[in-house]
């Protein structure tokens, strides 16, 4: 199965974005009127427009999610680089695609901040090794 693209998110967003302020719209200028409830138009606009925001800025936090890979099984993890965030001695913490995991280091010690490759994964504990640069 192809992966849907990034341009199909923001298609996608701007297109149910279209048809929910559509829906506001309608609802606030024909239905409520019905029931004798009157919207001034300066209300609608604003709530038009913040719905457009909330919007915008919902996409803005959500769209770098559909660029992320999908991960397939825990060793997928192997090769990828991380950030010693404890120092490994020989245990500590390395952060590796943004999550923190449990390590060990195959060739001594590591301190805080030093960049680290993923050599082998046991459970839910790493074996790293400091990247060579």
């Amino acid at each position: 199965m192809k992966p849907k693209s990034a341009r199909w998110h923001t298609v996608y967003s701007i297109i149910s974005t279209i048809i929910e302020e559509a829906g506001i719209a309608v609802l606030i200028l024909w239905i409520l009127p019905v029931f004798n409830i009157n919207v001034p138009l300066w209300a609608t606009i604003t709530v038009l427009a913040a719905f457009a925001v909330f919007s915008y800025v919902s996409y803005l936090l959500g769209h770098p999610t559909v660029l992320l890979e999908g991960v397939t099984s825990p060793e997928s993890i192997v090769g990828s680089e991380g950030i010693v965030q404890q120092d490994l001695a020989p245990e500590g913490y390395v952060q590796v695609r943004g999550e923190l995991w449990k390590a060990s280091s195959a060739g001594g010690g590591l301190k805080r901040g030093e960049e680290v490759i993923v050599t082998g994964i046991d459970g839910l504990k790493l074996t790293v090794t400091r990247k060579q640069v």
